[in-house]
């Protein structure tokens, strides 16, 4: 068994959330961690980070193929999911499901803060490496997080040409402070506020990708670091979704035909829009004198023992794989130093 059967056997037990409805981010930082090449480490932050966890809520009643919408959204309905989802897989390759689920739930993205697709897309990584019943289980996790936690945002995708986030980012409505709740207790109700805000319906339209996914979404993960680092303080965990989403996205693409995969970036272009216009309070950037190598940076996510910091390491350090950018390297640096146990050279 490797190291991410093992993983996710030791976490098998433990339901989406807990506490206030903060997401189990266990499977995913146990995976990444495995991406960032730190096997090692992998046990030993697993058992501390479940000790926060708690048990899998109670089935409700069966989800039927005829009426599945109705319980779109219902995170009380998350094992109710979970069952529904495992007999799709016993009648369908996962690939086949994937593609057959990513456009129904899409509008839903900011399921969970975004991470319905997240948690998804740590599973595909894993499961496209090796079919294991332990990573399929975990797909099934995934997939039904995103259903049960479904969240729509004002605005439809209409017609739109062609265009990068990175041009679109000025356009987008931001929410003015007097409107928004001073203590929200989770992002996903933090953005639920904007269905208040009808300029931000047109937000979804501002950008729109064209043939080239992969350009767009690492437009938009450039764009959104910067923001992160424009945002540092009470909003940063809020900005490293904005990364990770869009991030693990692409990690989902190459198992969806184009236009899924178009589709759901203009919906993954939508959730990062609303957490900016939602939280958005810039401050001056000043960029590192010097940034540090790839390994180090690995070595202070991993020191960090921060469940985003971790994934938002590994996010950043594969999108910069593919087009280098000191963003990329900028954000994580900050965010490893101010979460979790913290570098000691930070």
């Amino acid at each position: 068994m490797t190291m991410i059967d093992e993983a996710l056997t030791m976490l098998a037990d433990c339901g989406p959330e807990f506490g206030s409805g903060l997401s189990n981010h266990g499977p995913m930082g146990a995976e990444a961690l495995c991406a960032l090449g730190r096997t090692e480490a992998v046990e030993d932050w697993v058992l501390r980070y479940r000790k926060r966890l708690g048990e899998r809520p109670p089935r409700v009643e069966p989800i039927r193929a005829e009426s599945w919408r109705e319980a779109l959204g219902d995170v009380r309905r998350v094992s109710d999911w979970e069952g529904f989802l495992v007999t799709e897989m016993e009648a369908a390759p996962w690939p086949a499901v994937l593609e057959t689920w990513v456009p129904r739930l899409a509008p839903g993205m900011m399921a969970g803060a975004t991470h319905g697709l997240i948690r998804t897309a740590h599973a595909v990584r894993s499961l496209a490496a090796g079919d294991t019943p332990e990573r399929r289980a975990e797909f099934v996790t995934g997939l039904a997080y995103w259903a049960a936690r479904y969240q729509l945002l004002p605005g439809v995708p209409g017609p739109a040409a062609p265009k990068l986030p990175s041009e679109a980012i000025a356009g987008v409505p931001i929410m003015p402070g007097r409107m928004r709740a001073p203590r929200p207790t989770s992002i996903f109700q933090a953005v639920a506020e904007l269905d208040a805000f009808p300029p931000f319906a047109e937000a979804i339209n501002l950008a729109a990708p064209g043939d080239d996914i992969s350009a767009f979404l690492s437009d938009l993960t450039a764009t959104m670091a910067w923001r992160y680092l424009e945002n540092v303080g009470p909003a940063s965990i809020s900005y490293v979704h904005t990364v990770t989403a869009p991030a693990a996205l692409r990690l989902l693409a190459p198992h969806l035909s184009a236009e899924t995969a178009r589709l759901a970036a203009r919906y993954a272009w939508q959730a990062c829009a609303a957490i900016h216009s939602r939280a958005h309070y810039p401050r001056p950037v000043t960029m590192p004198e010097q940034l540090p190598a790839v390994d180090d940076l690995i070595d202070r996510a991993v020191f960090s023992g921060d469940e985003h910091a971790i994934k938002f390491t590994e996010a950043c350090l594969r999108e910069h794989a593919l087009t280098p950018n000191p963003i990329y390297l900028a954000g994580p640096l900050d965010m490893c130093g101010r979460y979790g146990r913290r570098a000691a050279n930070a």
